[in-house]
């Protein structure tokens, strides 16, 4: 008997009791996966056509090498709902196709998230001719390197292709996939302007959100630099983040590519959910939702935007001399030397105005390989040790490690003290004009209520940043974070002799409280006034 190969889900997640026939070599062989993935049958090596399938997944037909010193992976994936846009992100009056993959006949509306949920159109309804027809086929193997490139079986005939027109307004739109059964997916599409509107950009963390996303069994902290040999059984027996203590992510200096190309179940946003609802979730908090919570408020408080993605950044889709100000929110994590560079020259040589509403952001320098592959350069590093260069200096950060630390631009850099803890923040210099019509003195507390219920407690949270030897000089210490051990994150401000300005507040909890806590939103409000130049 052959080890043949290996059979998994859509989370790399080993199946069990899957049937197999091999035909091949003039004949016929029957096999069964066993409770680990493994399948064994009595082959030879050579080429076989291999018709698999298990209750609850879809089944389908590859042809396959068989080797005996390489075991196959084949991947199924489960009976579900679940769909993405591609690609993620067009400017206004540009087509992108849905690819959606259902059970079942399924229905399509297309919505614009701002202050409300407003109804764009219904696309359709869709339960194509033949059985099943509307199930997607996933590619075998380790497809977050490559994409799952859905649709690119069934939908050959023009007539087929399901494509939307990008409406003329900017803004995060959501698809809203449902089903008779009752099964709900939505998920996000990033419309940006077909040239600029307004004199606000605001940017989604659309690579932060790549990095996070285990669609296909690995991210940026799941299976980091590979998959292991054979698919998992048990993440509590299995993964080194959970059986040793000392565990640190990222321990190599290379790391396999993680592709656009596929959907991202994190930023589900469910069909009920309101701009001033609790926001659940790990990813939920920190992601497209949380940023929903931003743009909501922008339009709720009568501030124009335009919005684009941090791919669309990358690849010179923005025309950042256009904008007065460039809002980062949330949780901007990854960034290419290309971005960070074009930004900070903006500010620092041009007249840019930053306002940064996020914690832990550029921290890591990615590489794009094309317009859908992203290397994440998390090089070998450790968040509770302190980490040196080859020349022996310490460094802050891994884009610092890279490139440089992100505190010369963001007045600021991440820092693991106050990590996974909630808090208010405490007025250090009540006289900066960023607290104007607040009534807050020194020693205030603000950003009392939150959204967030990963970490409750505060505006100051979940991940927070704070000054730095690289943080510019003239840079003012504002207010501070009353999170433990001194981790709580700084609200700064400093400008340019060029007259850019930056004003950042170094956590991911700020947007999680602009909706419902009145002090973070008038200053919040107060800095785009200024910065956009609005009495």
């Amino acid at each position: 008997m052959m080890l043949v190969g290996y059979v998994s889900n859509e989370r790399y997640l080993a199946l069990g009791n899957v049937d197999f026939e091999f035909r091949g070599n003039g004949r016929i062989v029957l096999a069964r996966s066993s409770i680990s993935g493994a399948v064994f049958a009595d082959l030879e090596s050579g080429d076989y056509e291999v018709v698999l399938g298990k209750e609850g997944y879809g089944s389908k037909i590859v042809s396959v090498k068989v080797r005996e010193d390489q075991p196959y992976q084949f991947r199924l994936l489960t009976d579900t709902l679940l769909g993405y846009m591609w690609p993620k992100c067009v400017k206004a009056g540009e087509s992108a196709e849905f690819r959606v993959h259902s059970d079942e006949e399924y229905s399509l509306e297309l919505y614009r998230y701002g202050e409300n949920k407003d109804l764009v159109k219904r696309i359709g309804t869709y339960d194509e001719h033949g059985p099943r027809a509307t199930i997607q086929i996933t590619p075998d193997g380790d497809y977050t390197q490559s994409g799952v490139e859905w649709n690119k079986h069934g939908y050959s005939n023009k007539n087929l292709k399901q494509t939307v027109i990008a409406p003329d307004k900017s803004g995060l739109y959501y698809l809203h996939a449902s089903t008779k059964s009752g099964k709900s997916f939505n998920f996000p599409w990033i419309v940006a302007p077909a040239t600029p509107v307004n004199e606000i950009a605001v940017l989604a963390s659309d690579i932060n959100w790549n990095a996070y996303n285990s669609f296909g069994g690995r991210s940026n902290y799941i299976h980091t630099s590979e998959f292991p040999a054979s698919p998992t059984v048990n993440a509590r027996l299995e993964l080194n983040r959970y059986i040793h203590a000392d565990h640190k992510t990222y321990s190599t200096e290379s790391y396999a590519a993680l592709s656009l190309d596929r959907p991202d179940p994190y930023n589900h946003i469910p069909t009920d959910e309101q701009l001033d609802d609790p926001i659940e979730g790990r990813q939920g908090c920190h992601m497209a939702s949380a940023e929903w919570r931003f743009l909501g408020w922008m339009e709720r408080e009568g501030f124009a935007y335009d919005y684009y993605s941090e791919t669309q950044f990358h690849f010179d889709q923005l025309p950042l001399e256009k904008y007065k100000v460039l809002v980062l929110s949330v949780h901007p994590e990854y960034w290419s030397v290309k971005m960070y560079e074009r930004l900070k020259n903006w500010v620092h040589k041009g007249k840019g105005k930053l306002v940064y509403l996020g914690g832990n952001g550029l921290d890591c320098q990615v590489e794009f390989m094309d317009d859908h592959r992203i290397v994440y350069h998390n090089t070998v590093w450790s968040q509770s040790e302190t980490n040196f260069g080859e020349t022996g200096e310490p460094q802050e950060s891994r884009m610092h490690r890279k490139h440089e630390s992100q505190a010369s631009l963001l007045g600021q850099v991440f820092t693991w003290p106050g990590a996974m803890t909630g808090a208010p923040y405490e007025v250090i210099n009540p006289s900066h004009w960023c607290f104007s019509g607040t009534d807050l003195g020194r020693g205030d507390l603000f950003g009392t209520e939150s959204l967030h219920q990963r970490v409750p407690g505060g505006a100051s949270g979940h991940e927070t940043d704070k000054m730095s030897p690289y943080s510019p000089e003239n840079t003012e210490l504002l207010a501070k974070g009353i999170n433990p051990d001194d981790g709580g994150a700084h609200m700064v401000y400093y400008n340019t002799p060029s007259g850019g300005e930056v004003f950042s507040v170094g956590s991911i909890c700020w947007n999680a409280s602009i909706v419902v806590d009145k002090n973070v939103s008038e200053i919040t409000a107060n800095v785009l006034r200024r910065f956009s130049g609005r009495k």
